[in-house]
């Protein structure tokens, strides 16, 4: 297994040298939305440290992973009025990942809807901008 490049995308939008929809963030993780969502509200979890994937992740950094993909998934399930929630991760190349630091992907779903095809289109700004409020104002009620 290869090791941690600090010069990843995520890397660069927890550094701030990125910009980013921030919905949520704690001492230990931080979560936005996906650029080329899959449905609408498709948001990245990702941890603060510095890790490649599940496999090299420390355990305590996972669990909150874990508890901010579930704050994730519940406000989404509100925000958009979803009827179901995927959560996806992947390790390494051949499992389809592709940004090589750690991040799970929630994607509220609809009965009947379809996803979207992976990173097949660039969401329209304005509304990713939409998005990020519905999300934050869930997570606050």
């Amino acid at each position: 297994m290869a090791t941690y490049d600090d010069q990843n995308i995520f890397a660069k939008i927890l550094r701030g040298e990125l910009p980013c929809l921030k919905v949520y963030e704690n001492d230990r993780t931080f979560a936005f939305l996906d650029i080329m969502p899959r449905s609408p509200g498709h948001t990245l979890v990702i941890p603060r440290a510095g890790a490649r994937n599940l496999l090299d992740i420390r355990e305590e950094d996972f669990m909150e992973v874990a508890r901010t993909t579930r704050i994730i998934a519940r406000a989404a399930m509100k925000a958009f009025a979803a009827d179901g929630i995927i959560i996806q991760q992947f390790s390494e190349p051949a499992s389809g990942q592709v940004v090589f630091h750690l991040h799970m992907h929630i994607m509220p779903v609809k009965e009947g809807v379809p996803l979207l095809p992976p990173q097949t289109r660039k969401e329209d700004p304005k509304v990713l901008e939409d998005h990020a409020a519905k999300l934050i104002a869930a997570l606050k009620a």
